[in-house]
This record gives C-alpha cells, structure tokens and sequence, in this order.
C-alpha cells in the first residue's frame, strides 16, 4: 500500500467487497445490496484502488477472488458482523424516556427519593428528573411534566388531583422525649425547644400557627430552632435538637423506623389542604407520564394504608379541629 494512503476506506466499499466475495458474483451482491451491478464493481474497483492491490481477477462472465481477497475478505467479514450484531442489539433494545417531576423540597426529599429506587427497578428504561423547589413559578414551569404543590387543588391551566391531605401533628426524637417528659403534655409544648421553617409561604403551618388553633401561647423566639426547608427541620428533630411539626406521609418512614415519635400521641390537625398532583391542559398525550402519574397515585394509597393501620412508634392519630 502507498505511503501516506489512508487505512479504513469507506464502509460501503468494503460492505459491496464483502458480499461480492461471498456470493461470488456481481450481479448476485447487486440483488443483495438491492444496487446496480455496475455499483458494485465501481466500489470494489475503488476498494482495489485504496488498497493497491487486486481483489478479483475478471473473466469475461466470471469472477474469482484473489489470495490477497481471500484475506481481506475474512477480516472484513469479521468486523462487519461485529458492527450487524452491535447495531441488532440498539435497534432491539427499548428506548429510554424521561420524565421531568418537580415538587416541594418536603415532598421531593422525604416522599419521592425515598421509594426512586423501586420505580427505576421496574421502569429500568424510564428516568425520573427532579426538580425540588418551594418557588411554585419554578415547578409551574412548562418544561415540567408532573407537579406536586400544596393547596386546594386550584392551580388555572392545570388538572389537578389529591394525593393525600395535610394532617400535622407534633414529632421529636425518643432522646428528646426521654430528657423532656413534659413534651408529652399539650400546654407544655409551647415552652418547648421547637424546630420551625422560615418561608415565603405563609400560608403554609408553623409553630405559631399550630398553638394558636389548640389556644395556646406563641413560640418563644429564643427556644426555636429555624431553618430555611422543612427536610432540614425534620433531620434537626431527628438528631434531638427540638419539636417539629411532622406532616403525614412525608414522615413516616421516621417514625416507622423510631427515629422520630409523637409526643402527644393520638394528637393531630387536619387542614382542608393537600397535596395535589398537576398536569398542564395544554400537556399532550404521554404514556411515559401516565406510568409515573399512576405510579404516584399508587404509593400514595399505600402509605395512606399503611399510615391507618400501623401501630409501630405511632398511635393512630385522630384529627382535630
């Protein structure tokens, strides 16, 4: 071969080469390859070319393939059978698809990491990006497929449906418990050390709020513990700091395992909100999205169920007003 030639010529020429050589006919790889017979002899004559060597020797209506084909043929043979087999299995394999949820940082951090790992074991095909924020513009924002917010269910634009409501009740680690027996009294609660979030949503429950509606005092500032997401202000509780407000479902996996307790026991404040999953109007028809949407629906009436009938670490709470 001439210094300087390239090594890898085009993989037309070697693919017109490979069938020529093993049906030994030009006419039969022009019926093959589904090209003209003329085309074919072109791209091994332009094979012959690159390599500076011949690969047939040409009879007037036959021809027989030279040592030195018989030798490129069976690497080359080889090596488009490797390229057939990896092109099969792509063609074969089921495309990914990826969903992007965006929901409340409680929601993202205590609900839905939690249990990504079983949906991605049996939709090992269909991702999840999460988008975890308490601004409701960013998780409104078109590029979102699912949404899960905190409200009553009326979002303009968007379909909505419950997930689960909003039962809230006090929760502290069993060492805060252990070194504060009076916690377990409601009129103590307020001299407590309590764990509170500071947000824009002020409509959202905290410490003030929740004494208010049993007729108790405000919080003292100088006993609270505040922090910017609520994930935060259940890892404080969990490591003893204090009393935080635990809302059900994005805390039983806490209290299930014990690291978290209700110190009132059976205690507990039902507001007429919830959490609701939102679709756009304008969102289009999407099998990918109907599997997570429905997916979430159903973790969301299991650990509904599970909440009702577990009596581990926690009493089964009734709510009130």
């Amino acid at each position: 071969m001439p210094k300087g030639r390239k090594s890898l010529p085009p993989l037309d020429y070697l693919l017109a080469f490979q069938v020529t050589g093993k049906t030994g006919s030009f006419t039969l790889a022009a019926k093959e390859l589904n090209i003209s017979e003329s085309s074919i002899s072109r791209k091994v004559k332009l094979l012959e070319q690159h390599y500076g060597v011949q690969l047939f020797n040409r009879g007037h209506r036959s021809i027989a393939i030279t040592s030195d084909g018989l030798e490129l043929l069976s690497s080359v043979s080889e090596a488009l059978d490797i390229l057939k087999d990896a092109s099969s299995r792509l063609v074969d394999q089921e495309p990914s698809s990826s969903i992007t949820l965006a929901a409340t940082n409680s929601v993202a951090s205590l609900w839905i990491m939690p249990q990504l790992n079983n949906f991605q074991a049996i939709n090992p095909n269909l991702n999840i990006a999460i988008v975890s924020s308490d601004d409701d513009e960013e998780c409104l924002a078109e590029s979102n497929d699912l949404v899960i917010l905190r409200g009553n269910g009326d979002w303009p634009s968007f379909n909505s449906e419950l997930l689960f409501g909003e039962t809230i009740f006090p929760v502290c680690s069993p060492d805060f418990l252990a070194a504060n027996s009076d916690v377990t009294s409601e009129k103590h609660i307020e001299n407590m050390d309590l764990i509170d979030v500071a947000s824009s949503h002020l409509e959202w429950m905290n410490w003030a709020t929740w004494l208010k509606t049993q007729g108790l005092n405000s919080p003292q500032s100088s006993r609270q513990t505040i922090v910017n997401t609520y994930p935060l202000a259940i890892q404080a509780a969990v490591d003893g700091l204090g009393v935080a407000l635990g809302w059900q479902h994005l805390v039983d996996r806490y209290l299930n395992s014990g690291s978290l307790v209700c110190p009132l026991g059976e205690k507990s404040l039902k507001t007429s909100d919830g959490y609701y999953l939102l679709v756009s109007e304008k969102a289009k028809n999407s099998e990918a999205r109907d599997i997570v949407r429905n997916w979430l629906l159903q973790i969301s009436k299991e650990s509904e169920k599970t909440f009702s009938t577990s009596k581990i670490n926690r009493p089964h709470l009734k709510s009130v007003t």
